[in-house]
C-alpha cells in the first residue's frame, strides 16, 4: 500500500444552496441569513414543511439516453452535478486509462419516487406501469447509471450507510487511491426528496415543522433536504487534501445514537490520527448537527472532548436541511470552499436562536461576520448515522 496523500481535485455540488459554487459560497459565507429552504407540502400534502429542495427554476437534466430501469431523478440529480467534472474525468480516462478511474457514490433513496408512484399505479389499476422495472429502486443503480455513462471502467459501487454514506464513499474512495487499486476516483453522494422520506421520518416524530435549531434548547428536529455532491479524488497535488478519515459503528441503536459519544469521538480521533495532527490545528468543525435532541447532546459532548470547547463550530442544515447519504458529501463541498480562495477565513454561519441548551456542554458556535483574520488550514466535518455508523473527514489546505 502506498502512503501517498490524496486530493480533492475538483468539486460540484447541487442543493438547496445552489447549483453551481458561486451560489454555494455566497449562502455559505453569507453574514444575513439566507433563508435557502423552501415551506412546501410538496412531499407532505397538508403539512407544509421548511425543505431543502434544489432551488426554484433548477432545471435537472433528461436522461432520456439512458435505459428505462436508470431514469430515476435521483440519478438525474447525479448526473446534473457531474456534468461540472465530466472534462477532468475524460481527461484523467484518457491519461491513464478507463479502467483505471473508479467511482464511489453514496445514496440511500435510489428510485425511491418512482417506486412511490409505481405502487400507487399498481394500487389503482391492479398492475405496475408499463415499462416499470424494479432494479430502479436498487441502492447500485445510481452507480451503475454513472459508470455506464461516463465510460468509467474501473471498481463503481454504491454506500448506503443511511446518513454517513457520502462521508464514506470519500473514505472509501481514499483506500482506493491509497491501495493502488485506482488513479483518479469519482466520489460523492446523491438523495433526492420524496413522500417516503419524509413520511418515514415523520414516524419516528424526528421532523420540525418549523427551520431546525441545532444545538438550541429550543430545537425540534431536522428538515429533510435532498442533493448531489461529488469529488474528482487522486493522488496528484491539489487545491485540498483528505488528510484523514475516521469510521467507527457504535450499534447502540437502530435511529439513536450512543449518548456517550465513544463512537463519535473515536471516527475523530481516528480522523486526527491517520492525519497525524493534534486537535489543536482545526480550525473549524461542520457538525453533523441535525438539531434533534438525542443527536447534538451526543455531538457535543464528543466535540468538546476531542477537540475542547474553543475550536469554531457550525451545522449547515438550517441552509441544506439534512440531505441523509448526500450530507457527507455536501458538507465536504462546504468544507472545500472554506479552503479554498477565502484569504479572511469567513466561516458557514450557525444560524439558531441562540438559545444554548444548559444540559449540553457549550461549544464557540461561528457568529455572524465571524472568520479566522487568515486563510482556514484544516476543517473537520461529522456525518453519524442511523445503526450508530460514524464518519468524521479531515480536510487540510494543500
Amino acid at each position: 500500500m502506498t502512503t501517498s496523500h490524496v486530493y480533492l481535485n475538483a468539486v460540484s455540488a447541487h442543493s438547496a444552496l445552489g447549483v453551481n459554487a458561486a451560489a454555494l459560497r455566497a449562502r455559505i459565507f453569507a453574514a444575513a441569513d439566507p433563508q435557502a429552504l423552501l415551506w412546501t407540502d410538496r412531499y407532505s400534502p397538508g403539512r407544509t414543511l421548511p425543505l431543502g429542495c434544489l432551488p426554484e427554476g433548477a432545471q435537472l437534466p433528461c436522461i432520456d439516453f439512458a435505459p428505462p430501469h436508470q431514469r430515476s431523478r435521483n440519478n438525474a440529480m447525479a448526473w446534473g452535478a457531474v456534468q461540472a467534472l465530466q472534462g477532468a474525468v475524460e481527461r484523467a480516462a484518457a491519461r491513464f486509462g478507463p479502467e483505471r478511474i473508479a467511482l464511489v457514490v453514496g445514496t440511500s433513496t435510489a428510485g425511491i419516487e418512482e417506486g412511490e408512484a409505481a405502487a400507487l399505479h399498481m394500487r389503482r389499476e391492479g398492475r405496475f406501469p408499463a415499462g416499470f422495472s424494479y432494479p430502479l429502486q436498487e441502492m447500485g443503480n445510481v452507480a451503475e447509471f454513472l459508470a455506464q455513462h461516463l465510460g468509467i471502467r474501473g471498481p463503481a459501487h454504491t454506500i448506503s450507510t443511511a446518513c454517513s454514506s457520502g462521508a464514506k464513499a470519500l473514505a472509501s474512495a481514499a483506500r482506493l487511491l491509497r491501495s493502488g487499486m485506482a488513479d483518479a476516483v469519482l466520489a460523492g453522494g446523491v438523495d433526492a426528496l420524496g413522500s417516503f422520506t419524509v413520511s418515514g421520518f415523520s414516524a419516528l416524530e424526528a421532523v420540525s415543522s418549523e427551520r431546525c435549531n441545532p444545538l438550541s434548547a429550543h430545537r425540534r428536529g431536522i428538515n429533510l433536504g435532498e442533493a448531489a455532491a461529488f469529488f474528482l479524488m487522486s493522488r496528484e497535488a491539489g487545491a485540498v487534501r483528505l488528510a484523514g478519515w475516521g469510521e467507527s459503528q457504535d450499534a447502540h441503536h437502530m435511529s439513536a445514537p450512543d449518548p456517550t459519544g465513544q463512537g463519535a469521538m473515536e471516527a475523530m480521533g481516528q480522523a486526527l490520527a491517520r492525519a497525524g495532527m493534534p486537535a489543536t490545528v482545526v480550525d473549524y468543525v461542520n457538525l453533523h448537527g441535525t438539531a434533534t435532541t438525542h443527536n447534538d447532546a451526543m455531538e457535543s459532548r464528543a466535540v468538546r472532548a476531542v477537540l475542547g470547547h474553543r475550536v469554531l463550530v457550525s451545522s449547515t442544515k438550517p441552509l441544506t436541511g439534512h440531505t441523509l447519504a448526500a450530507a457527507g458529501a455536501l458538507e465536504a463541498a462546504v468544507a472545500w470552499h472554506v479552503l479554498q480562495d477565502n484569504p479572511a477565513g469567513v466561516l458557514p454561519v450557525h444560524w439558531w436562536d441562540g438559545v444554548a441548551d444548559p444540559d449540553m456542554p457549550t461549544l464557540a458556535v461561528v457568529a455572524p461576520g465571524a472568520q479566522l483574520g487568515r486563510p482556514a488550514r484544516t476543517v473537520m466535518s461529522n456525518s453519524f448515522a442511523f445503526g450508530g455508523s460514524n464518519c468524521t473527514l479531515l480536510f487540510e489546505a494543500a
